[in-house]
C-alpha cells in the first residue's frame, strides 16, 4: 500500500477559537498546485451554509473552506421512529399498491423506498409540526419533490444543515419576549438556543430541503 498523505491531522489547541475553527474546517482532496478555478468557487446550495470570506491566502484559497457561524453538522438519529409513524398516518406498503403508484406520492427514508402516500401535502405539514414541537428529531430532513412526487426522508449524520427562523401567516414567531428571555443572565433555568429550537421559533434545514421552502432575504 502506497502512503497517503493528509488521512490524519493533528487538532489545533492554542486557544478554544483556533480549535472551534480547525473543527469547522473544510479540506477539498485536490492538489494546491492546479490553477482550476471551479473547485475553490462556492455553489449556490453552499448559502448559508459555507463562509465566502473564511479562506486561507496563497494556494489553498478556496480549497479549505470553514462553515459558516450557525451552522452544524447533523449527527444522526435513529429512523424506525419515523418509519413507525408513517405507517399510522397511511403509509401503503409496496405490496398493497403494486399495481396503482400513479397517482400516489412516493416514500423513501434514507434513500430506501418503504410505500406510497395519498395524502402527501397533510403529511408533510404533519412531519413539520412533529419536528417543530421536537417529538421527531430536529435534525430530520422532510422534502417533497413535487414534480417527481417524491417525498423524501433523511435522519442519517454528515448533512449541513443551518438555522431558520419560522414565519407562519407572514409573521414571525420570534417575539420580543424570547429575546428578553435570552437576555436574562440571572434566571435559575437560562433560556437557550435549544429552548428556541424545542419551542418551534426556529428549525434547522439542509440544503435539499432549502431548495423546497421560501426563505425571506
Amino acid at each position: 500500500m502506497s502512503a497517503k498523505a493528509g488521512v490524519s491531522q493533528v487538532l489545533n489547541r492554542y486557544t478554544f477559537a483556533s480549535t472551534l475553527s480547525h473543527l469547522r474546517r473544510c479540506n477539498t482532496p485536490l492538489g494546491r498546485d492546479g490553477k482550476i478555478a471551479k473547485p475553490r468557487q462556492l455553489l449556490n446550495t453552499h448559502w448559508g451554509m459555507v463562509c465566502p470570506a473564511e479562506t486561507p491566502e496563497g494556494q489553498a484559497c478556496g480549497l479549505v473552506k470553514n462553515l459558516s457561524l450557525m451552522a452544524c453538522i447533523s449527527v444522526g438519529s435513529i429512523s424506525a421512529p419515523v418509519i413507525e409513524f408513517l405507517q399510522e398516518w397511511g403509509l401503503e406498503s409496496l405490496e398493497e399498491s403494486a399495481s396503482d403508484h400513479g397517482t400516489a406520492t412516493k416514500v423513501f427514508v434514507n434513500g430506501v423506498w418503504i410505500g406510497v402516500h395519498r395524502d402527501a401535502p397533510s403529511l408533510v405539514r404533519t412531519l413539520r409540526r412533529l419536528r417543530r414541537r421536537d417529538d421527531i428529531s430536529s435534525e430530520v430532513s422532510i422534502v417533497r419533490d413535487i414534480r417527481e412526487r417524491e417525498l423524501r426522508i433523511y435522519t442519517d449524520a454528515g448533512r449541513v444543515c443551518r438555522p431558520l427562523f419560522i414565519v407562519e401567516n407572514q409573521q414571525l414567531l420570534l417575539k420580543k419576549e424570547h429575546i428578553r428571555r435570552l437576555n436574562d443572565k440571572e434566571s435559575v433555568e437560562p433560556y437557550t438556543w435549544s429552548d428556541l429550537r424545542k419551542e418551534g421559533v426556529i428549525e434547522l434545514l439542509d440544503a435539499e430541503e432549502e431548495e423546497t421552502v421560501m426563505i425571506c432575504i
